[in-house]
């Protein structure tokens, strides 16, 4: 699944903070996302879908981001450190 460059990204106190919980920075959420994740599963939450996805970031690290759309713009939900069984496919 690529997305491209020209993608435009949902950034608040509210995701940032969560993903900062979990040690991921947003620039290495987008980084994922842009890097041609693996996407592993779709949910749906509370009305919208939700795509959990796995990739790496420019500096190597494994990360899995849950993520939606919303208005066009991507908005990352949460993010952290690719479980061991991830890793290894990534």
């Amino acid at each position: 699944m690529y997305m491209g460059d020209a993608l435009n990204f949902d950034w608040d106190a509210g995701n940032t903070q969560h993903l900062a919980l979990h040690g991921v920075s947003p620039a290495e959420a987008e980084e994922v996302i842009r890097n041609n994740p693996i996407q592993l599963a779709v949910q749906i939450r509370s009305g919208e879908e939700r795509i959990l996805c796995a990739g790496k970031t420019e500096s190597g690290r494994a990360l899995q981001i849950v993520y939606t759309v919303r208005r066009g713009r991507i908005r990352v939900v949460t993010g952290h450190t690719a479980d061991k069984k991830v890793r290894r496919i990534l």
